[in-house]
């Protein structure tokens, strides 16, 4: 377990999860193969995420993989180490049934941003081409500093915009991560997963190439090269 120094009254708090989710307390989030879940604590609102062990991973990160709540902990202090938004990380905790794991937990602030990408298809909001900027100035300070989000989709990235009209994105679901080297291509190829139109995709590649100092139009024709493609092929073409 470890809990950021700038929230020790959260430790209480962590050490009572696998509890707090056998209860259902809070509001869920998100169901799947992984819960999400909103908990009001002494004043703060936070999110836990409980992870899923499937028996065949158990040894696994038990023995040479840091957990799924773990690697959400230290990727998210990476990303605000270089400037990019996600939710404050809180704390994490593995709790294990003799040397295995048995189930692990994340816990961060709530985002402020009230809104997921794949909103941005479903309704308008006057400020879309600001949240595109912000996207693509954000994946490439990320692989400019050697990080790719491995599942930067539709329901992975937050925005909103608050009463001063100030635009922001929190980026989220930090348990797969690249770390290493990205070259403009690779950078390209981890931007296929979102779905845009082709002005959207445009101004997306032109933030982008900023941050890169790449040529923008280069940029936008790989990103839609690679958001043409089937699984497959996408999967030939290597990360």
């Amino acid at each position: 377990m470890e809990v950021n120094s700038h929230f020790p009254e959260a430790k209480s708090l962590v050490m009572t999860l696998s509890e707090r989710f056998a209860k259902g307390e809070g509001d869920v989030v998100y169901q799947g193969r992984n819960i999400l879940r909103r908990l009001f604590y002494e004043g703060r609102e936070y999110v836990a995420k409980s992870f899923r062990c499937a028996p065949i991973n158990r040894f696994i990160y038990s023995t040479l993989r840091k957990s799924k709540a773990e690697r959400s902990f230290r990727n998210a202090q990476a990303l605000l180490n270089i400037g990019i938004n996600t939710p404050e990380p809180v704390a994490f905790i593995d709790l294990r049934q003799g040397p295995m794991l048995h189930e692990s937990f994340y816990l961060s602030l709530l985002s402020p941003c009230r809104h997921v990408y794949a909103e941005l298809f479903e309704e308008d909001f006057s400020y879309e081409d600001d949240v595109m900027r912000l996207i693509g100035h954000a994946a490439g300070r990320m692989h400019n500093n050697g990080l790719a989000h491995k599942d930067f989709g539709r329901g992975n990235i937050l925005f909103d915009r608050d009463e001063d009209n100030n635009v922001s994105i929190d980026i989220v679901d930090l348990n797969r991560m690249h770390h290493g080297p990205m070259s403009l291509r690779a950078g390209c190829k981890n931007l296929e997963r979102l779905p845009a139109s082709e002005r959207q995709h445009r101004i997306i590649a032109e933030a982008y190439a900023i941050e890169r100092q790449a040529d923008a139009n280069e940029c936008f024709q790989m990103i839609r090269h690679f958001r043409s493609l089937q699984p497959g092929q996408l999967a030939a073409e290597g990360f």
